[in-house]
Protein backbone atom coordinates (compact mmCIF):
# COMPACT_ATOMS: atom_id res chain seq x y z
CA UNK A 1 0.00 0.00 0.00
CA UNK A 2 1.39 3.38 -1.03
CA UNK A 3 0.82 6.03 1.65
CA UNK A 4 1.84 9.67 1.31
CA UNK A 5 3.99 10.45 4.37
CA UNK A 6 2.89 14.09 4.31
CA UNK A 7 -0.63 13.06 5.27
CA UNK A 8 0.39 10.98 8.30
CA UNK A 9 0.56 12.79 11.62
CA UNK A 10 0.07 10.02 14.19
CA UNK A 11 0.98 6.31 14.18
CA UNK A 12 0.11 3.69 16.80
CA UNK A 13 2.00 0.43 17.40
CA UNK A 14 0.35 -2.12 19.69
CA UNK A 15 2.86 -4.37 21.52
CA UNK A 16 1.23 -4.83 24.92
CA UNK A 17 2.69 -8.23 25.85
CA UNK A 18 5.29 -8.74 28.60
CA UNK A 19 7.99 -10.51 26.57
CA UNK A 20 10.92 -8.11 26.18
CA UNK A 21 12.53 -10.23 23.45
CA UNK A 22 9.41 -9.97 21.27
CA UNK A 23 9.38 -6.22 21.79
CA UNK A 24 13.06 -5.82 20.90
CA UNK A 25 12.62 -7.82 17.70
CA UNK A 26 10.19 -5.06 16.69
CA UNK A 27 12.86 -2.34 16.81
CA UNK A 28 13.77 -2.61 13.08
CA UNK A 29 10.06 -2.12 12.33
CA UNK A 30 10.08 1.01 14.50
CA UNK A 31 13.11 2.24 12.57
CA UNK A 32 11.43 1.55 9.22
CA UNK A 33 8.35 3.51 10.29
CA UNK A 34 10.50 6.45 11.38
CA UNK A 35 12.42 6.32 8.09
CA UNK A 36 9.27 6.67 5.97
CA UNK A 37 7.21 8.88 8.29
CA UNK A 38 9.89 11.27 9.51
CA UNK A 39 7.50 13.94 10.77
CA UNK A 40 4.85 11.70 12.31
CA UNK A 41 4.43 11.14 16.04
CA UNK A 42 4.80 7.42 16.82
CA UNK A 43 3.06 6.03 19.91
CA UNK A 44 3.77 2.59 21.36
CA UNK A 45 1.36 0.59 23.51
CA UNK A 46 3.48 -1.47 25.93
CA UNK A 47 3.04 -3.52 29.09
CA UNK A 48 3.94 -2.37 32.61
CA UNK A 49 6.80 -4.90 32.43
CA UNK A 50 8.77 -3.33 29.58
CA UNK A 51 7.43 0.15 28.77
CA UNK A 52 10.42 1.85 30.41
CA UNK A 53 12.76 0.45 27.79
CA UNK A 54 11.33 2.87 25.23
CA UNK A 55 10.54 5.86 27.42
CA UNK A 56 12.85 8.56 28.71
CA UNK A 57 13.52 10.74 25.68
CA UNK A 58 16.54 9.00 24.11
CA UNK A 59 14.63 6.72 21.76
CA UNK A 60 14.87 7.94 18.15
CA UNK A 61 11.87 5.90 16.98
CA UNK A 62 9.13 6.24 19.62
CA UNK A 63 7.70 9.59 20.71
CA UNK A 64 5.25 8.40 23.35
CA UNK A 65 4.54 5.21 25.29
CA UNK A 66 1.08 4.32 26.60
CA UNK A 67 1.06 1.63 29.29
CA UNK A 68 -1.59 -1.08 28.95
CA UNK A 69 -2.33 -1.76 32.60
CA UNK A 70 -5.26 -4.17 32.93
CA UNK A 71 -4.88 -4.75 36.67
CA UNK A 72 -8.12 -2.92 37.53
CA UNK A 73 -11.18 -1.61 35.70
CA UNK A 74 -10.07 1.92 36.63
CA UNK A 75 -6.69 1.40 34.95
CA UNK A 76 -8.36 -0.01 31.82
CA UNK A 77 -10.66 3.02 31.49
CA UNK A 78 -7.70 5.34 32.07
CA UNK A 79 -5.80 3.51 29.32
CA UNK A 80 -8.71 3.75 26.87
CA UNK A 81 -9.11 7.48 27.57
CA UNK A 82 -5.42 8.02 26.84
CA UNK A 83 -5.63 5.84 23.72
CA UNK A 84 -8.59 7.77 22.33
CA UNK A 85 -7.10 11.19 23.10
CA UNK A 86 -5.26 11.26 19.79
CA UNK A 87 -6.44 10.66 16.22
CA UNK A 88 -4.27 8.00 14.59
CA UNK A 89 -3.78 7.81 10.86
CA UNK A 90 -2.15 4.36 11.06
CA UNK A 91 -2.41 1.59 13.65
CA UNK A 92 -0.13 -1.45 13.46
CA UNK A 93 -0.36 -4.80 15.24
CA UNK A 94 3.00 -6.57 14.77
CA UNK A 95 1.81 -10.13 15.46
CA UNK A 96 4.71 -12.38 14.50
CA UNK A 97 4.37 -15.33 16.88
CA UNK A 98 0.65 -15.62 17.55
CA UNK A 99 -2.38 -13.47 16.79
CA UNK A 100 -3.56 -11.57 19.86
CA UNK A 101 -7.23 -10.66 20.06
CA UNK A 102 -6.49 -8.01 22.68
CA UNK A 103 -3.94 -6.25 20.47
CA UNK A 104 -6.41 -6.10 17.59
CA UNK A 105 -9.18 -4.77 19.81
CA UNK A 106 -6.86 -2.05 21.17
CA UNK A 107 -5.85 -1.10 17.64
CA UNK A 108 -9.47 -0.96 16.52
CA UNK A 109 -10.63 1.04 19.54
CA UNK A 110 -7.88 3.59 18.89
CA UNK A 111 -9.87 4.75 15.87
CA UNK A 112 -6.90 4.41 13.51
CA UNK A 113 -7.95 4.94 9.90
CA UNK A 114 -5.47 2.45 8.45
CA UNK A 115 -5.16 -0.73 10.55
CA UNK A 116 -2.34 -2.99 9.36
CA UNK A 117 -1.41 -6.46 10.53
CA UNK A 118 -1.53 -10.19 10.06
CA UNK A 119 -4.54 -12.11 8.82
CA UNK A 120 -2.95 -15.52 9.43
CA UNK A 121 0.41 -16.97 10.48
CA UNK A 122 1.58 -20.22 8.88
CA UNK A 123 -2.02 -21.14 8.08
CA UNK A 124 -3.31 -20.38 11.59
CA UNK A 125 -5.88 -17.64 11.90
CA UNK A 126 -8.15 -16.05 14.49
CA UNK A 127 -11.42 -14.29 13.86
CA UNK A 128 -10.03 -10.80 14.34
CA UNK A 129 -8.73 -10.21 10.83
CA UNK A 130 -11.92 -8.30 10.06
CA UNK A 131 -10.65 -5.54 12.37
CA UNK A 132 -7.81 -4.84 9.90
CA UNK A 133 -8.14 -3.09 6.55
CA UNK A 134 -4.54 -3.73 5.42
CA UNK A 135 -3.50 -7.33 6.01
CA UNK A 136 -1.88 -10.43 4.55
CA UNK A 137 -1.34 -14.12 5.17
CA UNK A 138 2.24 -14.97 6.10
CA UNK A 139 4.10 -18.30 5.96
CA UNK A 140 7.21 -17.37 7.87
CA UNK A 141 8.11 -20.78 9.31
CA UNK A 142 8.64 -22.44 5.95
CA UNK A 143 10.98 -19.59 5.00
CA UNK A 144 12.80 -19.83 8.38
CA UNK A 145 12.58 -16.08 8.77
CA UNK A 146 14.00 -14.25 11.77
CA UNK A 147 11.57 -12.40 14.03
CA UNK A 148 12.99 -9.03 12.98
CA UNK A 149 12.18 -9.82 9.33
CA UNK A 150 8.68 -10.94 10.30
CA UNK A 151 8.11 -7.59 11.95
CA UNK A 152 9.46 -5.78 8.91
CA UNK A 153 7.09 -7.80 6.71
CA UNK A 154 4.21 -6.08 8.49
CA UNK A 155 5.81 -2.69 7.89
CA UNK A 156 6.21 -3.59 4.23
CA UNK A 157 2.41 -3.79 3.95
CA UNK A 158 2.39 0.02 4.20
CA UNK A 159 5.63 0.65 2.30
CA UNK A 160 8.10 0.69 5.23
CA UNK A 161 11.40 -1.17 4.91
CA UNK A 162 15.13 -0.95 5.62
CA UNK A 163 18.16 -1.71 3.50
CA UNK A 164 20.58 -4.38 4.71
CA UNK A 165 22.99 -1.67 5.81
CA UNK A 166 20.25 0.17 7.69
CA UNK A 167 19.29 -3.03 9.49
CA UNK A 168 22.87 -3.43 10.72
CA UNK A 169 22.85 0.10 12.09
CA UNK A 170 19.69 -0.25 14.17
CA UNK A 171 20.66 0.04 17.83
CA UNK A 172 19.47 1.17 21.24
CA UNK A 173 20.82 4.61 22.14
CA UNK A 174 21.92 5.01 25.75
CA UNK A 175 21.46 8.21 27.70
CA UNK A 176 24.41 10.06 29.19
CA UNK A 177 23.28 8.93 32.65
CA UNK A 178 23.13 5.26 31.60
CA UNK A 179 26.59 5.43 30.07
CA UNK A 180 28.02 7.08 33.16
CA UNK A 181 26.30 4.49 35.35
CA UNK A 182 27.99 1.68 33.41
CA UNK A 183 31.37 3.44 33.53
CA UNK A 184 31.18 3.68 37.32
CA UNK A 185 29.94 0.12 37.68
CA UNK A 186 32.85 -1.17 35.58
CA UNK A 187 35.39 0.91 37.52
CA UNK A 188 34.05 -0.43 40.82
CA UNK A 189 33.66 -4.07 39.81
CA UNK A 190 36.18 -4.65 36.98
CA UNK A 191 39.16 -2.47 37.94
CA UNK A 192 41.80 -4.64 36.20
CA UNK A 193 41.44 -3.69 32.54
CA UNK A 194 43.77 -6.48 31.45
CA UNK A 195 41.22 -9.13 32.50
CA UNK A 196 38.42 -10.29 30.24
CA UNK A 197 34.82 -9.68 31.33
CA UNK A 198 32.55 -12.62 30.48
CA UNK A 199 28.86 -12.48 31.36
CA UNK A 200 26.22 -15.21 31.46
CA UNK A 201 22.44 -15.37 31.62
CA UNK A 202 21.58 -18.82 33.03
CA UNK A 203 17.85 -18.25 33.51
CA UNK A 204 14.83 -17.88 31.24
CA UNK A 205 11.12 -17.40 31.70
CA UNK A 206 10.38 -20.80 30.16
CA UNK A 207 12.03 -23.82 31.79
CA UNK A 208 12.71 -25.70 28.48
CA UNK A 209 14.84 -22.69 27.40
CA UNK A 210 17.19 -23.06 30.38
CA UNK A 211 20.53 -24.77 29.89
CA UNK A 212 21.26 -26.71 33.09
CA UNK A 213 22.72 -24.56 35.87
CA UNK A 214 25.51 -27.08 36.47
CA UNK A 215 26.52 -26.69 32.84
CA UNK A 216 27.00 -22.98 33.50
CA UNK A 217 29.07 -23.79 36.59
CA UNK A 218 31.35 -26.07 34.57
CA UNK A 219 31.60 -23.61 31.68
CA UNK A 220 32.48 -20.65 33.90
CA UNK A 221 35.14 -22.71 35.67
CA UNK A 222 36.73 -23.64 32.33
CA UNK A 223 36.68 -20.07 31.05
CA UNK A 224 38.08 -18.77 34.34
CA UNK A 225 40.91 -21.34 34.21
CA UNK A 226 41.78 -20.22 30.68
CA UNK A 227 41.37 -16.46 30.95
CA UNK A 228 41.24 -15.57 34.66
CA UNK A 229 38.21 -13.52 33.67
CA UNK A 230 35.71 -11.51 35.63
CA UNK A 231 32.48 -13.56 35.78
CA UNK A 232 29.14 -11.75 35.65
CA UNK A 233 25.66 -13.28 36.03
CA UNK A 234 22.59 -11.41 34.82
CA UNK A 235 19.27 -12.39 36.28
CA UNK A 236 15.57 -11.98 35.52
CA UNK A 237 12.69 -11.84 38.02
CA UNK A 238 12.45 -15.66 38.22
CA UNK A 239 16.17 -16.46 38.06
CA UNK A 240 17.39 -15.72 41.59
CA UNK A 241 17.47 -19.35 42.71
CA UNK A 242 19.55 -20.28 39.67
CA UNK A 243 22.06 -17.44 39.97
CA UNK A 244 22.43 -17.94 43.74
CA UNK A 245 23.18 -21.63 43.14
CA UNK A 246 25.81 -20.90 40.48
CA UNK A 247 27.44 -18.18 42.58
CA UNK A 248 27.70 -20.54 45.59
CA UNK A 249 29.22 -23.39 43.53
CA UNK A 250 31.78 -21.07 41.96
CA UNK A 251 32.78 -19.52 45.25
CA UNK A 252 33.63 -23.04 46.42
CA UNK A 253 36.31 -22.88 43.70
CA UNK A 254 37.41 -19.38 44.81
CA UNK A 255 35.83 -17.79 41.74
CA UNK A 256 34.08 -14.55 42.64
CA UNK A 257 30.93 -13.67 40.73
CA UNK A 258 29.27 -10.31 40.14
CA UNK A 259 25.48 -10.18 39.88
CA UNK A 260 24.18 -6.75 38.82
CA UNK A 261 20.97 -5.93 40.69
CA UNK A 262 18.46 -3.14 41.33
CA UNK A 263 18.85 -1.62 37.87
CA UNK A 264 16.87 -1.24 34.68
CA UNK A 265 17.28 -3.47 31.64
CA UNK A 266 18.83 -0.51 29.82
CA UNK A 267 21.40 0.02 32.59
CA UNK A 268 22.18 -3.68 32.55
CA UNK A 269 22.58 -3.44 28.78
CA UNK A 270 25.03 -0.57 29.23
CA UNK A 271 27.13 -2.88 31.43
CA UNK A 272 26.92 -5.72 28.90
CA UNK A 273 28.22 -3.33 26.25
CA UNK A 274 31.52 -3.43 28.15
CA UNK A 275 31.84 -7.22 28.29
CA UNK A 276 34.09 -9.32 26.07
CA UNK A 277 31.44 -12.02 25.71
CA UNK A 278 27.87 -12.69 26.81
CA UNK A 279 26.54 -16.27 26.83
CA UNK A 280 22.79 -16.44 27.26
CA UNK A 281 19.77 -18.67 27.06
CA UNK A 282 17.01 -17.57 24.70
CA UNK A 283 15.62 -14.66 26.69
CA UNK A 284 15.09 -10.91 26.55
CA UNK A 285 18.51 -9.87 27.86
CA UNK A 286 20.17 -11.69 24.96
CA UNK A 287 18.44 -9.23 22.62
CA UNK A 288 19.31 -6.28 24.85
CA UNK A 289 23.00 -7.25 24.62
CA UNK A 290 22.76 -7.67 20.84
CA UNK A 291 21.39 -4.14 20.41
CA UNK A 292 24.31 -2.91 22.51
CA UNK A 293 26.52 -4.66 19.91
CA UNK A 294 27.99 -6.92 22.58
CA UNK A 295 29.63 -10.19 21.57
CA UNK A 296 26.79 -12.68 22.17
CA UNK A 297 26.32 -16.45 22.01
CA UNK A 298 22.69 -17.59 22.28
CA UNK A 299 21.79 -21.12 23.39
CA UNK A 300 18.72 -22.71 21.81
CA UNK A 301 16.82 -25.92 22.48
CA UNK A 302 13.08 -26.01 21.70
CA UNK A 303 13.14 -22.55 20.12
CA UNK A 304 14.89 -21.89 16.81
CA UNK A 305 18.08 -19.90 16.55
CA UNK A 306 17.28 -18.94 12.96
CA UNK A 307 14.17 -17.21 14.32
CA UNK A 308 15.36 -15.67 17.61
CA UNK A 309 19.17 -15.46 17.51
CA UNK A 310 21.03 -12.21 18.31
CA UNK A 311 21.22 -10.35 15.01
CA UNK A 312 24.18 -8.03 15.51
CA UNK A 313 27.46 -8.63 13.67
CA UNK A 314 29.05 -10.02 16.84
CA UNK A 315 26.18 -12.40 17.58
CA UNK A 316 25.99 -16.14 17.01
CA UNK A 317 24.12 -19.11 18.41
CA UNK A 318 24.30 -22.82 19.18
CA UNK A 319 21.27 -24.95 18.32
CA UNK A 320 20.71 -28.18 20.22
CA UNK A 321 20.41 -31.24 17.94
CA UNK A 322 17.02 -31.88 19.56
CA UNK A 323 14.38 -29.92 21.49
CA UNK A 324 16.37 -30.67 24.65
CA UNK A 325 18.69 -27.72 25.23
CA UNK A 326 20.92 -29.88 27.45
CA UNK A 327 22.10 -31.83 24.44
CA UNK A 328 24.35 -28.81 23.94
CA UNK A 329 27.55 -29.83 25.72
CA UNK A 330 29.80 -27.68 27.87
CA UNK A 331 32.62 -28.34 25.39
CA UNK A 332 30.40 -27.09 22.53
CA UNK A 333 29.94 -23.75 24.24
CA UNK A 334 33.52 -23.52 25.55
CA UNK A 335 34.99 -24.01 22.08
CA UNK A 336 32.68 -21.41 20.54
CA UNK A 337 33.43 -18.99 23.36
CA UNK A 338 37.17 -19.31 22.72
CA UNK A 339 36.64 -18.50 19.03
CA UNK A 340 34.66 -15.39 19.94
CA UNK A 341 37.18 -14.14 22.48
CA UNK A 342 40.32 -14.99 20.53
CA UNK A 343 39.11 -13.38 17.29
CA UNK A 344 39.13 -10.04 19.11
CA UNK A 345 42.74 -10.60 20.15
CA UNK A 346 44.02 -10.93 16.61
Amino acid sequence: MNINPAGVKNILIVRQHNQLGDMLCSVPLFAALRKKFKDASITLVASPMNYKFFSGGVNPFIDEVIVYDKSTVKHIFRFLKKLRSRKYDIGIVPSTFSISKTSHYINFLSGAKIRAGVNSINGKTKKVGYLLNVKSDFFWDEKKMHQTERNLDIGRLIGCDLTEEEKKNVSIILSKEETEFADKYAADNFPDKSRKIIAFHPGAGKKPNRWDKDNFVKLIRKLYEKYGCYAVLTSGPVDTEITDYIKARLEESNISVTIPSCMTAREEGAILKKTDLYISNDTGMMHVAAYMNADVIGLFGPTHGYEWAPINDEGSYIQSPSADINEITVDNVFEKAIKHIDKNNV
